[in-house]
């Protein structure tokens, strides 16, 4: 790891520090913004401080095996070698992810989401597709110990959903699910398929980062226009 590297994450290292004194100050704690952006910038730094602290120690268990490589002993060298080679292998991996943790970052990736889960072609088989991606979304939520929030629903004939839209609140949401907007596809035989053929169905998918404070828009009534 180069030192311009190893620099910036010693500062993240200290604004941790210095992030951690300030939620514990009541000044801070009595401005409910300000504490909820520092809160949130103390949750982005404790993993990647974490692993700096597992790449330190890491670092420094090399160096100790290296000088065991001296000893007369060939079991005490040979048990070297080994701590050596799985250290360096912990090592690569630790920073490759410290170097993933310090890429500019989408500034929604923190933010609650409204998924919207749609049923496109294939009729009732769809609507049970959407059935089946909601469970699914639901079930991860519950994994990941977050909260879901069914907003609106459209039941499917034979069930599952013609469209369904919930918000999804809890840490890194947007992160960790803006990826899976799009169309998603599915060919099986449908239960309400009696003669076996395959039929393929989709669904589309939209996740929106949740807006935590929408400005005041005035509407000039001479801009618009009323159809009767």
């Amino acid at each position: 790891m180069n030192t311009s590297i190893l620099t910036k994450l010693e500062q993240l290292s200290m604004r941790l520090e210095e992030v951690g004194a300030m939620l514990s100050d009541p000044a801070v704690a009595s401005d409910q913004n300000k504490f909820r952006e520092l809160s949130i910038e103390y949750s982005q730094l404790t993993p990647v401080n974490e692993q700096f602290s597992q790449y330190l120690a890491t670092q420094a268990d090399i160096e100790a095996a290296e000088t065991m490589l001296l000893e007369d002993d060939d079991e005490m060298r040979a048990m070297a070698k080994e701590e050596i080679s799985e250290g360096k292998a912990k090592l690569e991996q630790l920073d490759l992810e410290l170097k993933k943790s310090l890429l500019p970052k989408d500034p929604n990736d923190s933010r609650n989401i409204i998924i919207e889960i749609r049923a496109g072609t294939g009729g009732d088989e769809a609507s049970i597709f959407s059935g089946d991606l909601f469970r699914m979304y639901s079930r991860y939520v519950e994994k990941q110990k977050w909260q879901i929030e069914v907003m609106s629903s459209n039941i499917g004939d034979h069930g599952g959903f013609k469209e369904v839209i919930a918000r999804i609140s809890g840490d890194n949401v947007y992160a960790k699910l803006k990826f899976e907007s799009g169309a998603h596809r599915v060919q099986r035989v449908p239960e309400t398929e009696s003669q076996g053929r395959v039929h393929t169905s989709a669904c589309t998918v939209a996740i929106m980062p949740e807006v935590e404070n929408i400005e005041e828009v005035n509407i000039n009534m001479s801009d618009v226009r009323v159809d009767t």
